[in-house]
């Protein structure tokens, strides 16, 4: 709620402020994995299109609700399928399409490090010691779903089920991680290179866990030119390659059309 107030008297600001600004901002709620990249996106646009791009990130499941309690966004994108699914079907989006891919990875601190390769029964717990892991909650976040599909897939999930640390999105366990306070987190390979603070002990196979699919959706009634330009340069060979840029898979089933 604090975040979505914070939203709303930005907007206002902007509605008042004196020429250079656009009067009807495009708002776009992004997953918090994809800070950096839309954040670079948000700035290149800017400067090349006589409009303001406004980002807000926070775990998809967060950032769907508010969108369902009215929250201004015009363009979402989410770390999963599911919750555009939950959107789509409240009749709240206008169009939609899958973006870009990504993979899964087990990090550890880089001077607490971990050897371990991720197979069927791999000692994950045994590794752990009497520390922790973090990842994001199983219940919300995308990151957390597929950490929990992987680690039940690989017959792991129920000797770790009492070892966990959930946080709110996959930024969170990041920051555990960085900051030494668990042993090892579950995070997208895309957040992983982010930090000197953590190495990746090994990726998860790709068969273990649904395929890591970020869509995105224009929302229903958001009929600002600006926000379908941002849209259509977001699925553009520019908007696509500087999101690979980051680290995202462009290579994915039935991506956007340009």
């Amino acid at each position: 709620m604090r975040r979505f107030i914070a939203i709303t008297a930005s907007l206002i600001l902007m509605a008042v402020t004196p020429t250079g600004w656009a009067a009807e901002p495009v708002v776009v709620f992004a997953a918090a994995s994809m800070t950096d990249a839309i954040e670079a996106l948000t700035r290149q646009f800017n400067r090349s299109h006589d409009a303001t791009v406004v980002p807000s990130f926070a775990a998809s499941s967060t950032l769907a609700r508010q969108i369902e309690a009215s929250a201004p966004a015009q363009i979402y994108i989410s770390a999963n399928p599911q919750w555009i699914d939950y959107l789509d079907g409240r009749g709240l989006v206008a169009e939609r399409c899958n973006l870009v891919g990504n993979r899964l990875t087990l990090i550890a601190p880089v001077d607490r490090p971990l050897t371990l390769r991720i197979a069927p029964g791999f000692d994950l717990a045994g590794a752990l010691g009497d520390r922790r892991l973090a990842i994001g909650d199983p219940d919300h976040v995308p990151a957390g779903l597929y950490g929990r599909q992987a680690l039940d897939h690989l017959g792991v999930w129920q000797a770790l089920s009492d070892r966990l640390v959930h946080s709110a999105d996959v930024r969170a366990t990041l920051a555990l991680v960085a900051r030494g306070e668990v042993a090892a987190g579950i995070v997208y390979a895309t957040d992983a290179r982010l930090s000197d603070h953590v190495q990746v002990v090994d990726v998860f196979p790709v068969d273990s866990h649904d395929a890591i699919v970020y869509p995105v959706a224009r929302i229903a009634g958001a009929n600002n030119p600006a926000a379908e330009s941002f849209f259509a340069y977001l699925v553009s060979e520019p908007g696509r390659a500087l999101l690979a840029d980051y680290g995202f898979d462009t290579e994915i089933d039935a991506p956007c059309s340009p």
